[in-house]
């Protein structure tokens, strides 16, 4: 715990105040008589030297006054006693027969004591919220400010970032260019009657720059830019959320022209209603008022609202209207030439060895986001300076995209010899039947080394950045992650648990055919499945299934033959290629790792599969004579790539990253 937080933190007042209150007590109540046990004082009483006495009632005291000091006690003596030897102390002072008398006193309390009494506690009590309070405030020792905002003023002193510092976004850099503009120079667009956006979206996947790019604009206009989170709107106590909003857009008017940016703005700007018990919650409220500022009766404020969300799906209709949030900015993963000016821009201030090629690299990363590629320059340089080396090279930047992908290699576990083998006949499998299928992307390594969760993985490069896939492509897909499987089936006749993860993603693979990308004759272009739009509801209980029994045991039997079919399609590759998989397998526990060019030796007489046979959405469609169009060759793989690839869901409009492929966990 640090010392000087704790010193500094309301405990120390609160224990300060106590100590204030128990000396000032003592003080008070001190009378400056000596206490002495009860049978001493009654020994007193029955010495003689007593000239006065005085008997407290309420408190059972007594007070002496004595003629002479006995021993080392003074003049002046009390002692108490308890309420049944009342009578026995009554008897002894009578009998005493002091020279001044004795009295009886019934004591009055003191208004001082009876008001520090009262007041005490409701100080401390006050003092306690007080400072608890103002340490909730962020450390900016304000008290009953929750109504503030907590917004954060970018000022021109704080290091900046341009549109230069980002790389792999042109069409957002140049759409928030033109938000810049319209705050240096209305004019030009207020003569042409435009007006000015109210409120710019940037939405896309974790990783890809949203933040970065709003950081940018902080950096290019030379207006006040405020920058809060979502969540901290939003606090135990009601109407607390709302009051900061007001805070906000009231700071940024009096300081207009002026950018807010809200980041993670799914956290207060969800769906309303949309919870299971609905209601008017704290969030809604916060929402509410978040709508009007956006786009109430002030027309004329000069405030631009910038959010950043990897949820927009979520989002409440009404914060996504024009109006409001105007422009809506998809932020994407980089293609491959956006992937390498990003590697330039993280390659800044990193000694690079002369045979670095940073465009090899950018193909080696299909899907790789900013944070991605960031990461790996940064691996790379971790692994450069952990072995004392003074330059990056090609081989570390090939194991920090190792490390990225598939998570660090465990040197610390050692396998057994008949585990290491069945790791690479499973791992060969993979790699033989993605070979032989004649619309897969080339195998670019393979390896039985333990890396992350994963006892071994085959790597799949594809040749370019892909927005789609084929049903062709996917029964590949299919086809090869059903190749280890049937690898361990043919050569022990004993399968593993090694392919719980392969037939996992196969099987989501085949049903996403049949369901989502009506991929199955016997079922239909039909989209069978939807989402219930409750957004606060689990991820499984969001989605209904809205077709009947009968139809769900056909997609059922439709998902199964389709896994049957890529069985053996990958059980004919291997047994019509057994001693390439023999030949691959020996290499592998020779090497462990094998490369592109490696494998290309070992592949060189692989026999590929069969053209499937064309396929028609309903086989009562007479079969066209037009035949289909080619497409281009792809183009050449590069020498030593190491970039997966494998099963891909097909249904997005971007270039995504697949995982590391068929992965063997270390258990079941």
């Amino acid at each position: 715990m640090n010392v000087k937080k704790l010193l500094r933190g309301p405990i120390l007042y609160f224990v300060l105040a106590i100590i204030v209150v128990w000396v000032g007590s003592s003080l008070l109540t001190m009378s400056g008589f000596r206490e002495v046990p009860t049978q001493q004082g009654l020994e007193l009483l029955k010495s003689g030297d007593v000239i006065e006495a005085k008997i407290v009632d309420g408190e059972q005291r007594v007070d002496l006054t004595l003629s002479k000091a006995s021993g080392d006690l003074g003049t002046e003596v009390q002692f108490y006693y308890v309420a049944p030897r009342g009578e026995e102390i009554i008897q002894a002072v009578t009998a005493a027969d002091p020279k001044d008398g004795f009295t009886d006193e019934v004591p009055q309390p003191s208004w001082i004591l009876s008001a520090l009494g009262f007041l005490l506690p409701l100080l401390l009590i006050g003092a306690f919220f007080w400072f608890m309070l103002a340490g909730m405030q962020g450390g900016g020792n304000k008290v009953m400010q929750f109504g503030k905002s907590k917004a954060k003023l970018v000022s021109k002193e704080s290091p900046q970032v341009t549109f230069a510092d980002v790389a792999g976004s042109d069409e957002a850099i140049e759409e928030l260019e033109e938000i810049k503009d319209f705050l240096k120079e209305p004019a030009k667009f207020q003569a042409v009657g435009a007006r000015i956006p109210k409120g710019v979206l940037l939405y896309g996947p974790p990783g890809t720059g949203k933040t970065l790019l709003a950081r940018a604009v902080a950096g290019e206009a030379n207006v006040p830019f405020y920058a809060i989170s979502g969540s901290d709107f939003v606090e135990m106590f009601v109407g607390v959320g709302a009051s900061r909003v007001r805070d906000l857009f009231q700071q940024a008017k009096e300081n207009a022209p002026a950018i807010i940016f809200i980041d993670e703005i799914d956290a207060v700007g969800r769906h309303r209603g949309a919870g299971m018990g609905g209601g008017h919650d704290e969030r809604e409220q916060t929402l509410n008022q978040l709508l009007v500022e956006m786009d109430g009766f002030d027309v004329k404020a000069n405030v631009i609202l910038i959010a950043a969300t990897n949820r927009p799906d979520i989002l409440d209709p009404a914060l996504l209207r024009p109006g409001r949030f105007d422009r809506q900015i998809g932020v994407d993963a980089p293609d491959m030439l956006g992937r390498k000016h990003i590697l330039e821009v993280h390659s800044k201030g990193k000694p690079m060895a002369q045979g670095v090629d940073l465009e090899v690299l950018a193909r080696k990363t299909p899907g790789f986001t900013g944070a991605d590629l960031a990461n790996v320059l940064n691996e790379a340089a971790l692994l450069t300076a952990r072995s004392n080396a003074q330059l990056i090279d090609n081989r570390a930047l090939d194991e920090a995209v190792d490390r990225v992908m598939a998570g660090p290699q465990r040197r610390s576990r050692v396998m057994r010899d008949k585990e290491k083998l069945i790791t690479a006949y499973h791992e060969g499998g993979h790699a033989l039947v993605a070979t032989a299928m004649r619309n897969t992307d080339p195998v670019t390594k393979i390896t039985i080394l333990p890396r992350g969760r994963a006892l071994g993985y085959t790597m799949v490069m594809p040749l370019e950045d892909r927005y789609s896939v084929t049903r062709n492509e996917l029964l590949d897909q299919l086809a090869y992650a059903m190749g280890g499987r049937v690898a361990e089936e043919i050569i022990f006749h004993d399968p593993t648990t090694g392919a719980s993860n392969d037939i996992e993603k196969a099987t989501a693979t085949a049903r996403k055919m049949v369901t989502e990308f009506g991929m199955s004759a016997a079922v239909g272009p039909l989209k069978l499945g939807q989402g219930s739009g409750e957004v606060f509801l689990g991820r499984d209980m969001g989605h209904q299934r809205d077709y009947s029994e009968r139809l769900a045991e056909r997609v059922d039997a439709e998902v199964r033959q389709l896994l049957e079919d890529a069985h053996d399609e990958a059980y004919e590759v291997l047994i019509n290629n057994r001693e390439v998989l023999d030949r691959l397998a020996t290499a592998l526990l020779e090497h462990e790792t094998l490369d592109q060019v490696a494998l290309a030796e070992i592949f060189t007489d692989v026999e590929k599969l069969a053209p499937r046979p064309q396929w028609l959405s309903s086989d009562k469609r007479p079969v066209s004579d037009v035949p289909p169009i080619d497409m281009p060759a792809p183009k050449a793989p590069i020498d030593g790539a190491a970039v997966d690839g494998g099963i891909s869901s097909g249904d997005s409009a971007k270039p995504t990253r697949a995982p590391v492929r068929h992965p063997r966990p270390a258990t079941a």
